[in-house]
């Protein structure tokens, strides 16, 4: 099966999103981060957000954290924001095929993607994290200096 690079630039903002929880994260900082188009990575966010693992804080020093804790997302949850999942034209709403009725390959098909989603539904944000995906991607948040 292959995934769409929405569904991987998705996953990877999950996962910079998670190691940098302790402030906000930009968009910019992402697509340079990953050395991804912005403008690609905008479209993602903004499906991300709508889908409810990210929330936006906008104004200014506003930007994009985790909408809800990295054990309550299932990889499987966002591979079917992400993905339409229709492999075949019997899965579309726009079928036009003439076997359908009496095909089988929409069942089997149709079992295949069950049984993928099921086992990444078995995976949380969570546990796309560690140590070393943390060491590249963590950006310690600088303190802001008072003057007096």
């Amino acid at each position: 099966m292959y995934l769409t690079q929405q569904t991987d630039y998705a996953l990877r903002v999950l996962i910079y999103a998670a190691v940098n929880d302790e402030d906000l994260v930009n968009i910019s900082t992402i697509a340079q981060t990953y050395n991804i188009s912005k403008s690609h990575l905008m479209k993602v966010v903004t499906m991300l957000v709508k889908g409810g693992f990210l929330a936006s804080v906008r104004g200014k020093g506003g930007g994009l954290r985790l909408g809800q804790k990295p054990e309550d997302i299932r990889v499987g949850a966002v591979v079917r924001l992400m993905e339409p999942l229709q492999i075949a034209e019997c899965f579309r709403d726009d079928n036009q095929c003439l076997i359908t009725c009496n095909c089988r390959l929409a069942e089997i098909l149709g079992g295949g993607i069950k049984a993928f989603l099921n086992h990444l539904d078995g995976y949380t944000l969570a546990d796309l994290l560690n140590k070393t995906t943390q060491d590249i991607l963590y950006v310690p948040k600088i303190p802001i200096v008072q003057e007096s």
